[in-house]
């Protein structure tokens, strides 16, 4: 059930290293059994067309188990980067479904350590690989000079936040922040979801950019004077490891957030990013960012971050699956 982009389908798109992506294209009128059907159907197909013998089976969600749940992996992991049921619009089936995966699953990986925390009591072999980045791309902005035309006539100092607009962003603290200081200008990158753009804070100095490529993000961030974390602390965001704040740090620029866990964990107790939750102390902090960086702090960035690489979190979790795999697959790959 292959299909070309625009039909429903399965579009295949072959990467470097190897690699193919294979993402499944479903009619928006189908229902929901209808769409795991299909996936299903899909998934069978792929696994006979590509003359896959033995594989891995990986999951970012649990509800994928409703169209590949009969599938007999060499091992089967499943990589939690959020607790999916505490956001917005999840499927009530969703805890269910990671019930299910838990029992199913050889490993779990979580990506970040309150997540840890949380389901490592749930499954025997539970791992925290917190937020990797890949530190050359975002180093790029060090030395970007070039502005992108939608944000060159944006005056500074620039504050800036790249990420999904959605429940978990403090709006009344952007709000709140941004009426302060109305002679600081706030960039915001990324795709509105999940919540009604009218509801955005609106002030001539926020300006909304969209979304753009993984490619860009250095781009922006090379103009920035701050990067920010606007996150609410609510039940959305109890758990996340944000992969921003080493991706802002890999920039070379200060970062100011609101106190999440795996933000103030290590990152501030390492002094390396300022925590604040009011809009009076973040723009305390902000004011403080713009100053000259304290001594040493640029070196402790670059050590921080020295092995955090994609490269090493992959082997890392690479050995551990080798360990797990069936003795009569030895030779799986994923």
């Amino acid at each position: 059930m292959l299909a070309s982009p625009g039909k429903e389908g399965l579009v295949l798109s072959k990467r470097q290293d190897n690699l193919t992506i294979a993402t499944p294209h479903v009619s928006g009128d189908w229902t929901p059994e209808q769409v795991d059907a299909a996936q299903r159907e899909m998934l069978d197909c792929l696994m006979i067309e590509q003359n896959i013998q033995q594989h891995v089976s990986w999951y970012y969600t649990p509800m994928s188990l409703r169209f590949s749940d009969h599938l007999r992996p060499a091992a089967t992991v499943y990589d939690c980067m959020d607790e999916l049921s505490a956001f917005k619009g999840a499927s009530p089936l969703l805890r269910a479904m990671e019930s299910a995966l838990f029992r199913r699953a050889d490993l779990v990986f979580t990506g970040g350590q309150t997540l840890y925390e949380a389901k490592r009591s749930q499954h025997h072999s539970v791992h925290a690989f917190p937020s990797s980045i890949d530190k050359a791309h975002f180093a790029k902005a060090k030395e970007i000079t070039q502005e992108p035309e939608d944000q060159a006539s944006i005056p500074q100092p620039r504050m800036g936040f790249f990420g999904v607009l959605d429940e978990r962003l403090d709006m009344e603290l952007l709000r709140g922040i941004a009426a302060a200081r109305p002679d600081w200008h706030f960039v915001m990158i990324g795709p509105v979801v999940k919540i009604d753009p009218a509801e955005l804070p609106q002030a001539e100095n926020i300006h909304y950019l969209g979304a753009k490529s993984y490619k860009e993000l250095p781009q922006y961030l090379a103009g920035w004077d701050v990067a920010l974390i606007l996150f609410a602390r609510n039940e959305s965001t109890r758990f996340i490891s944000p992969t921003k704040t080493p991706e802002y740090l890999a920039a070379g620029k200060p970062v100011v957030s609101t106190s999440i866990h795996d933000v103030v964990h290590p990152y501030a107790d390492a002094g390396l990013v300022r925590i604040a939750d009011t809009p009076d102390d973040f723009v305390a902090a902000i004011a403080e960012s713009l100053q000259e960086p304290a001594p040493g702090w640029a070196a402790s960035v670059n050590q921080f971050l020295s092995g955090n690489s994609w490269d090493t979190t992959w082997n890392r979790m690479w050995n551990l699956v080798r360990q797990r795999l069936r003795p009569h697959n030895t030779s799986a790959v994923a």
